[in-house]
């Protein structure tokens, strides 16, 4: 029987550049137009763009040919023309035609990866699997993004740390007292609580036993086919419009081992013209505030040391963030596993 044990190395690797087989968000919609556009994500380099009719589509960015950027050149709908010799791939990774050569062995044989994707809530998702899961499983989705009582608007931002910086980041509960505390939305509530975990059905609940929703009270990690963090519901100030308290519904997607890009969706129970009120007022009153919160948190991710974890003491409120380490590398470990077995040949040993 195959030795199937990974490294270590190999499931940190697989822990900082993202698990696969998992749906993640690349781009908020207003990102991707009809030019092609490269990007890098879980560390591989993709393209996303739309065809005529505003479908997305994404594949590796690589043409067959002689390995140019795909993003470099001409978007033909539902296909792409290499700009370096005018090779065209379709959105299926197919190649369609070589226009510089008559009855070309590659025209009709899929030369490169593809990508299942969709858009949704403002955001392009897309599936991310390994070889033995290029299927894509079903995204359900969490209650904010499948009713049609609550509103939401994206926030995205790139910032220059580890992914798991960031998830550790919305997993820390505390910091909002202390980081925030001169926030519209998290200037309240004690400095000082006690911690604990509430099973769910696709995770876990961390938070404050003794406080609710009153400032950052509580985060929930959920797994039903990508990797979201639900915050608890956050106080308004009035001139907020109608409604009551706001949430977040935050996904964190690695770019490489040193970047991410962060997206946050603000969410509100709010329909009709109260919906449309909101809308208003937060983006004349409330962005701006939002955005300080989202670089505090950038600024202090961003400064820490790269290896600081090696000499970090966790103490009883990082209990969730250290839940959440070892799901990821429990995951990262099955992965690489559950690859090399298939494979058929041993993977490196465990040391």
């Amino acid at each position: 029987m195959a030795d199937t044990l990974i490294s270590p190395e190999a499931v940190e690797e697989r822990v900082a550049l993202g698990p696969l087989n998992r749906w993640w968000p690349v781009a908020a919609s207003w990102m991707i137009t009809d030019k092609p556009q490269g990007l890098t994500r879980l560390g591989e380099k993709i393209v996303v763009w739309r065809d005529k009719d505003g479908t997305v589509h994404c594949v590796q960015d690589r043409c067959p040919h002689r390995g140019a950027r795909l993003s470099m050149g001409w978007n033909l709908g539902d296909r792409l023309a290499c700009w370096y010799h005018g090779v065209e791939v379709g959105g299926d990774g197919v190649v369609k035609d070589v226009p510089a050569v008559s009855d070309c062995p590659m025209i009709g044989a899929k030369m490169i990866k593809s990508y299942p994707c969709f858009e949704h809530m403002d955001g392009i998702f897309v599936w991310f699997g390994d070889e033995l899961h290029e299927e894509p499983d079903e995204f359900v989705f969490p209650e904010e993004f499948e009713s049609d009582e609550w509103s939401a608007m994206l926030c995205t931002a790139h910032w220059k740390c580890n992914w798991v910086y960031a998830v550790d980041n919305v997993m820390d509960p505390m910091h909002g007292a202390y980081l925030h505390a001169i926030s519209h939305s998290m200037a309240a509530g004690d400095k000082e609580a006690k911690m604990q975990v509430d099973e769910t059905d696709t995770g876990f609940v961390f938070g404050k036993s003794d406080q609710r929703d009153v400032n950052f009270d509580w985060i929930e990690w959920g797994d039903s086919g990508a990797f979201w963090l639900r915050v608890s519901p956050l106080p308004y100030r009035q001139e907020a419009g109608p409604g009551g308290n706001f949430g977040i519904m935050g996904f964190v997607t690695p770019i490489d081992k040193d970047n991410c890009r962060v997206f946050f969706w603000r969410t509100r129970k709010v329909q009709g013209w109260q919906r449309d009120v909101w809308k208003f007022m937060y983006r004349n009153r409330l962005e701006t505030l939002h955005w300080d919160v989202l670089e505090q948190d950038r600024v202090v991710l961003e400064g820490m040391d790269p290896g600081a974890r090696d000499k970090e003491f966790l103490y009883q409120h990082d209990t969730g963030l250290a839940r959440v380490r070892r799901i990821l590398q429990k995951e990262a470990e099955a992965q690489l596993a559950h690859g090399a077995a298939n494979a058929g040949a041993p993977a490196a040993a465990a040391e």
